[in-house]
């Protein structure tokens, strides 16, 4: 059956949606739809097997549950099987829901779950209720779904595209659990192109999806690998959070002939269950800035108490946005270099390119990923390509086996100006990639020449260090009213006694008023003088307030110092610099700051927590900066024109309304 063939079928089972209209909505025909789908192709796979499965259940019915299961999965020679003598062209038109219940729970475990998540009980009440039961049972009895028609791979393809329908159809929600189909075959592309030395014939090849969804993303993988070569068997392996997702996702995988228990339900940051597994290929696109404040307490002891022997080592994001979790989960999944390494393709919004400055958990993680020559290209997609949001999307391809060509370095790629307008918007979706425009972006990739929408840059170019930049403190002093009206709002000196207080007013008071103190150590001294003669006896943080309350920030001030002699640095005047990553921060300071500041100096106390250097190391990938083309304003004239031409219309039309 060709793929022409594969979307009639398709068309001809979505069909089936003209019974449910006015009494079903339209988002909930794939409710309906996808299982009765996968109930039918489940029947005709085991026909063959059926009297044999019978017998067996008949001849086992005291034998150990365990025992009993593998026995019945031997009888039917397939991951599942069912013990029911019913069919769905046998349900009576009396008691067709009884019996169509009887009829799934009939069905092994791993089966029987998927139709619990699709919570299909409560659909079947539903089209009872309104007396369509039997018609669409019959109607998908009649449909010939053998695989003597149509091969586990081509029932993939029409389950896929059932998936694709339902996805459109519920489009106000689909965001959440369906990735468009035009974005998931880009990312599988650019992640699976050149990996021919991976897909040798008879060899396995493992593809995850942490975010699984409905399993388009596993589908698509497994799709790809088909069509450029031969005889390689796809193990595909996922998690999904979404219990309808997921029971959508483990049909996929049954009609497809794979090994379901492969896919897990489940949170995969905080529950991973595929735990200390390795893949050849990820593909993911996880939910856009959801917070992980419900597992927050999980995944920051993980990362406390593991460090990098568990998946968040380099560090943890910001609790409002997850993104970077679920890439650093995948990197944890890598295979090492000597077993192959591993190829991830994620889709991620702008966040994790640039947020959070140096030393932060953000940084943190691109530093890992680029200081280890992770990340091989990152491609900016064009906006409302998603059913859910219109915001910029962008790809991220990592390998931990780079080719030669590739090695220490980082391609970008703008592709936002490169897509097509849909005839009809799905929610937010009002662009796609067709197939020529997918084709083009591979093949940019896949050249790795810089031009227009190719930039190729050091990693280390991603990198900078972020020195404090101190400025002395310069302060003048006076003992005028206004400035000891100030001592009322220093805290430490609330603590004194109303006795002591008015002493230390009057101490201040007997200082010229008039006098404007330009050092420091000078009117500490009267100060202090004063504060003798009226028996004032203060503590260094009460001393601290005093000199806090008459002081002010004045250029011309002579430099405050410590104990040693030491400039002491104004906080009000501090300063960060980032310095590019390979250049001295004394060459630095001494070209971009010394000119503008020469009392400046470079706090070299702060260091990073690494290297130790001076400095705290920084990575962000400031993408649109390198895209950036200047374009200038308008001549006035032009404007001008413009204008006149505007009011000239407005005045013929006020003209026209007066006649």
């Amino acid at each position: 059956m060709n793929d022409e063939n594969h979307s009639q079928t398709a068309a001809f089972i979505w069909s089936v949606a003209d019974l449910l209209r006015g009494d079903f909505k339209q988002s909930q025909y794939g409710r309906v739809i996808l299982p009765f789908t996968l109930l039918r192709r489940m029947e005709c796979v085991l026909e063959p097997t059926r009297e044999k499965v019978l017998a067996a259940a008949k001849a086992h019915v005291n034998v150990a549950e365990g025992v009993r299961e593998k026995l019945l999965l031997k009888a039917a020679g397939q991951e599942f099987y069912n013990t029911s003598p019913l069919t769905l062209a046998r349900l009576s038109d009396s008691q067709t829901l009884s019996d169509l219940v009887s009829l799934l729970q009939a069905f092994s475990k791993d089966a029987r779950e998927i139709f619990e998540h699709f919570h299909f009980e409560d659909y079947l009440e539903q089209l009872n209720a309104n007396n369509l039961l039997y018609q669409v049972a019959k109607r998908f009895a009649g449909m010939d779904l053998s695989p003597q028609r149509i091969s586990n791979f081509g029932m993939g393809l029409i389950f896929e595209e059932l998936i694709r329908r339902f996805a459109e159809s519920s489009n106000d929600t689909a965001g959440e659990h369906f990735t468009p189909r035009d974005i998931v075959h880009l990312t599988t592309s650019l992640v699976l192109t050149g990996q021919e030395d991976k897909l040798k014939p008879h060899g396995i090849v493992t593809i995850y999806d942490p975010t699984a969804g409905t399993g388009g993303f596993l589908s698509e993988g497994d799709e790809y690998i088909q069509h450029v070569s031969e005889g390689v068997d796809t193990s595909l392996f996922g998690q999904e959070l979404n219990p309808e997702s997921y029971a959508i996702c483990k049909a996929d995988m049954l009609i497809k002939g794979k090994i379901i228990g492969n896919i897990k339900l489940g949170n995969t940051l905080s529950d991973d269950q595929h735990a200390g597994e390795h893949f050849d290929f990820m593909l993911s696109n996880p939910p856009f800035g959801v917070d992980w404040k419900k597992v927050q307490k999980r995944i920051t002891d993980e990362h406390t108490q593991k460090g990098h022997d568990g998946r968040f080592g380099p560090g943890l994001p910001r609790v409002s946005d997850g993104s970077l979790l679920f890439l650093m989960h995948l990197v944890s999944k890598m295979r090492s270099k000597q077993d192959g390494g591993s190829r991830i393709g994620i889709i991620l919004n702008g966040s994790p390119l640039f947020t959070g400055g140096a030393g932060s958990g953000e940084s943190e993680i691109r530093r890992y990923l680029l200081e280890r020559d992770m990340v091989e290209a990152i491609i900016a997609l064009p906006t409302d390509m998603f059913y859910n949001t219109g915001i910029a999307t962008y790809i991220w391809i990592l390998s931990n086996r780079k080719p030669a060509e590739r090695k220490g370095r980082v391609q970008l790629i703008n592709a936002t100006q490169r897509f097509s307008k849909m005839r009809k918007s799905l929610g937010s979706k009002r662009n796609y990639l067709d197939e020529r425009q997918i084709d083009e972006i591979v093949r940019i990739y896949g050249s790795f020449t810089e031009g227009e929408e190719s930039k190729i840059f050091p990693t280390q170019a991603f990198g900078y260090r972020r020195i404090t930049v101190e400025r002395p403190l310069r302060l003048n002093f006076q003992a005028s009213p206004e400035r000891i009206a100030r001592l009322d709002d220093e805290k430490p000196l609330e603590k004194l006694e109303d006795a002591e207080r008015k002493a230390l007013k009057r101490a201040c008071a007997a200082l010229d008023g008039a006098r404007l103190y330009r050092d420091r150590e000078a009117f500490t001294k009267d100060l202090k003088k004063a504060l003798k003669a009226e028996n004032v006896k203060l503590g260094a943080p009460q001393m601290k307030s005093v000199l806090n309350a008459l002081s002010e920030r004045d250029p011309e001030a002579d430099i405050c110092t410590d104990k040693h002699g030491n400039p002491e640095p104004d906080t009000s005047l501090r300063d960060n610099e980032n310095v590019p990553l390979g250049e001295s921060v004394f060459d630095y300071f001494e070209r971009e700051v010394k000119p503008h500041a020469p009392d400046a100096w470079i706090d070299e106390s702060k260091r990073d927590e690494l290297d130790k250097e001076i400095g705290i190391v920084g990575y962000e990938i400031p993408f649109n900066r390198h895209f950036y083309v200047f374009k200038p304003p308008r001549p006035l004239e032009a404007i001008d024109a413009d204008l006149k031409a505007c009011t000239d219309r407005i005045k013929a039309m006020i003209e026209e309304l007066s006649a």
